[in-house]
C-alpha cells in the first residue's frame, strides 16, 4: 500500500472502494499516474471532463476569469453567470436558470419549483412526485426519496414524503398512482444511467408526456448524467420529442468544476420569488466560465460528432466474443459482459483503459472530443479482455 493509499484511509471517510490508481496528470482522453503509466480514460469523472483533461480551451477560460474575479454572493451582478444561463436558454428554450453545485442541488430545487408551482395552483396537499423504478436522482435525504432503488435508502429513514415508484416504461402504473394520489409532477431520466445505463422506451415517454400535460401534471427530466452532449444531443429529452416543465442538469456542464443548473420552462420559470430558493456558490464565475466554454462548443457539427463515435462503438462492440449486449445512448454506453463486469474493469485498468460500472455492467462515459484513434484503441483493449475473460469462465 502507497503511502498515498494510507494517508487516504486514515483520514478521509470511508465512503469510496477505491481502486489502488493515483493519477497526477492529463490531457484530453489520457491520464498518466504515479510511474507515468498512460490510460485511456472511458470515464470521464463519471461524465465530468466533457471535453477531457485539461481541455486548451477550457484552461484559457477558467483561468481568465480566476485572475479577474473568483467569488462574490449572489447580492451582485456576474457577467459569467448571466452569460450562461441566456446561452442555456437559447439553446433550450427554458425561460429562467437557477444555478447550484452538484446534481443532487439541481434536482433538489426542481422539485422545490414543482411543489411550490403546484401547491399555487391546485393546493397544498398536491405535492406528491412520481418517480422511475432504477432510477438515481442524488444523495441528499430528498433525492434519496426520489431514487427509485432501495438499496440507496437503508439505514437514513425516515426519508422524504411523498414520492411514488413505478416501473419504468408502464404508462398504466402512472395512471393508476394519478388516480389514487394529488400528483405535482413526474421525474424521468430518459436514460437510467446508474440503473445501467438503460434508455426509456421512445413511445413511452412521448405517451407520457401527452398524458401528464393533459392532467396538469409537470414533467421533471432528470438530466445530470444524460446532459450537455452526452446523447448526441444537447439533452437527453431532445432525442424523445418533447418540452419538458423542468429540466436539472449538471456533471458534463462544468467540464470538470462543480456546477449544477436547474431549467424552468413555460409557466414554471417564474415559481420562484426573492427568498424562496438560494445558494451561496451558485452561479459562482469560475465554474460558469468553464461552463460557457463546454456549451459554447456544442454545436450541432459537433454533437453529430458524438453521434458517430457512438455508431462507432457499438458496430465495434455488438456480437464481440465475451459481450452479451451493448445498449445506451450517444457516448453513454453500458456493456453486459459475460465475466463479471468489475473484473473485466480491473483487467482493463491493467492493459491502459479505465472504465466504469453500472450495477451489472461495464459503463462508458469517454470524452465528447475523443479522437477516433484513441477510442479504437481503447475498444479493442475492451474486446480483448472481454474475449479473455470469457475463457477462464469457461
Amino acid at each position: 500500500m502507497s503511502e498515498l493509499q494510507k494517508l487516504d484511509q486514515e483520514y478521509i471517510a470511508n465512503t469510496y472502494a477505491r481502486f489502488p490508481l493515483a493519477l497526477v496528470k492529463g490531457m484530453g482522453a489520457e491520464a498518466f499516474d504515479e510511474e507515468g503509466k498512460r490510460y485511456i480514460d472511458l470515464g470521464t469523472g463519471i461524465g465530468v471532463t466533457s471535453f477531457g483533461y485539461c481541455d486548451e480551451q477550457w484552461v484559457t477560460a477558467v483561468a481568465n476569469q480566476l485572475t479577474a474575479l473568483q467569488h462574490t454572493s449572489n447580492l451582485y451582478y456576474t457577467e459569467p453567470c448571466v452569460k450562461l444561463a441566456k446561452l442555456l436558454c437559447e439553446k433550450t428554450g427554458a425561460g429562467k436558470v437557477f444555478f447550484s453545485n452538484s446534481g443532487a442541488e439541481a434536482n433538489e430545487c426542481a422539485i422545490k419549483a414543482a411543489r411550490k408551482y403546484m401547491a399555487e395552483k391546485k393546493g397544498e396537499d398536491c405535492y406528491t412526485i412520481i418517480t422511475l423504478e432504477n432510477s438515481f436522482h442524488g444523495r441528499t435525504i430528498t433525492t434519496l426519496a426520489a431514487t427509485g432503488q432501495e438499496v440507496f435508502h437503508k439505514t437514513f429513514k425516515p426519508l422524504t414524503d411523498g414520492f411514488v415508484h413505478v416501473p419504468a416504461n408502464d404508462l398504466e402504473a402512472v395512471k393508476q398512482t394519478v388516480s389514487e394520489k394529488k400528483v405535482a409532477a413526474m421525474m424521468i431520466e430518459c436514460v437510467q444511467g446508474e440503473g445501467g445505463v438503460l434508455p426509456l422506451d421512445p413511445d413511452y415517454v412521448k405517451a407520457l408526456s401527452a398524458y401528464l400535460k393533459e392532467q396538469g401534471i409537470l414533467l421533471i427530466v432528470d438530466e445530470v448524467q444524460t446532459g450537455n452532449g452526452r446523447t448526441g444531443k444537447l439533452y437527453g429529452y431532445m432525442h424523445y420529442g418533447i418540452t419538458p416543465d423542468i429540466i436539472s442538469t449538471a456533471k458534463g456542464l462544468g467540464g470538470g468544476l462543480p456546477i449544477g443548473a436547474t431549467l424552468l420552462y413555460g409557466d414554471v420559470q417564474n415559481v420562484f420569488t426573492y427568498g424562496d430558493h438560494g445558494s451561496t456558490y451558485g452561479g459562482n464565475p469560475i465554474c460558469c466560465a468553464g461552463a460557457l466554454s463546454v456549451i459554447e462548443r456544442l454545436d450541432d457539427r459537433f454533437l453529430s460528432e458524438v453521434q458517430e463515435k457512438s455508431a462507432f462503438v457499438f458496430e465495434s462492440l455488438q456480437g464481440a466474443k465475451g459481450i452479451l449486449s451493448v445498449k445506451g445512448l450517444g457516448l453513454m454506453i453500458g456493456i453486459e459482459t459475460k465475466a463479471p463486469a468489475k473484473e473485466v474493469l480491473l483487467k482493463c485498468m491493467e492493459k491502459g483503459v479505465l472504465c466504469l460500472t453500472a450495477k451489472t455492467k461495464l459503463r462508458l462515459l469517454p470524452p465528447l472530443n475523443i479522437t477516433m484513434e484513441q477510442l479504437n484503441e481503447a475498444l479493442e483493449v475492451l474486446k480483448t479482455v472481454c474475449a479473455e475473460t470469457e475463457e477462464e469462465h469457461a
